[in-house]
């Protein structure tokens, strides 16, 4: 292999990271240096939370200008000089947005082959997908039997799982999402007891209507004004979940914190955030449980998989607009 092909960043978005913020640039493959390895990559994954990483400073790893996107990925090693990794394992890790990645294994794990395609392990099995859904039902959610739940981005990746979860918790699960295809999806599918469409649908009427005693615990994936619609329904004693905020993702320097947040105070309510990685010892467990749901056929994850390394930019656009269903995946060819 003699070539790489990679997504790099050529200018910084302003609100949106549109296709003409990157390029995809042929780039040669060098020979391994000791301990390194080399991954032919397959899947990459595409987060709402890349768009943090694009603008130079922030929470998140920053792409310097010139560079690769950052991207979770998956694929098998095809040379190996690094002792206990070899040829033909499958990885995932930072592969980033590219074929071909060449580096140290530090920051890599070898997964299961045994599912059938290693999309699984960006989708269900992913840290930043299922695991996080896990560590955030499990660990901080913590919803009881009869609680009233919504959850925003509810046909994400994220969210889709939290509603299972919390379904089968005992809850009565109310998802919100944009467009007929998601709503029919979670109610039809997943087992949701009522879907909110925010694209067409007064969500505040229809938060009273489908929660008429309020909202027990919301898991928000959103922010903004869907945030503030919700804090506004709020029932006595009630939890905010933060778990992410794709809302404001494309102006982080100007972040539209909730208006409504006196709520919590009235109601007795609380608001807290995670990140899966606050809970290292729960990433394990959280696997461990999704993987035998997963084998049992007790929950599931829509994949939305786009083919071809050059679609990556139109990807990051399309998550953007809203308009995946499930885990989003540029698929390498």
């Amino acid at each position: 292999m003699k070539e790489n092909q990679a997504v790099v960043l050529v200018k910084r978005p302003v609100g949106d990271a549109t296709p003409d913020c990157f390029e995809l640039q042929q780039q040669p493959v060098s020979p391994l240096a000791d301990g390194q390895i080399r991954v032919a990559v397959e899947y990459i994954s595409v987060d709402a939370g890349t768009r943090t990483m694009l603008q130079g400073e922030g929470f998140h790893r920053q792409v310097a200008l010139g560079g690769v996107v950052l991207a979770g990925g998956v694929g098998r090693i095809i040379e190996s000089k690094a002792d206990g990794w070899q040829v033909g394992q499958a990885v995932r890790g930072p592969l980033g947005a590219q074929t071909v990645a060449t580096l140290k294994p530090d920051f890599l794990e070898v997964v299961e082959d045994s599912y059938g395609a290693l999309s699984v392990h960006l989708g269900l099995l992913g840290g930043s997908t299922g695991i996080t859904a896990w560590i955030g039902m499990q660990a901080v959610a913590k919803v009881a039997p009869g609680d009233v739940f919504v959850v925003s981005a509810a046909a994400g990746a994220v969210g889709c799982v939290a509603g299972q979860l919390a379904k089968r918790a005992g809850a009565k699960v109310i998802g919100i999402a944009g467009g007929a295809r998601k709503t029919s999806y979670l109610v039809e599918t997943l087992g949701f007891d009522a879907a909110i469409d925010y694209k067409g649908t007064d969500v505040a009427a229809a938060l009273r209507e489908t929660a008429p005693e309020g909202v027990d615990i919301f898991f928000d994936n959103v922010g903004g004004a869907i945030l503030d619609t919700v804090l506004d329904q709020l029932a006595m004693r009630a939890k905010v979940v933060i778990c992410g905020a794709v809302s404001q993702y494309g102006h982080m320097d100007k972040v539209e914190g909730p208006s409504m947040y006196l709520r919590l105070a009235e109601r007795q309510a609380t608001m807290e955030g995670f990140a899966y990685f606050h809970f290292p010892e729960l990433i394990p467990v959280a696997r461990k449980a999704l993987s035998d749901s997963l084998k049992a056929g007790e929950i599931q994850m829509p994949e939305e998989i786009l083919s071809g390394i050059e679609r990556y930019p139109e990807a990051l656009s399309f998550m953007f607009s809203g308009g995946n269903l499930g885990k989003l995946m540029v698929q390498v060819k």
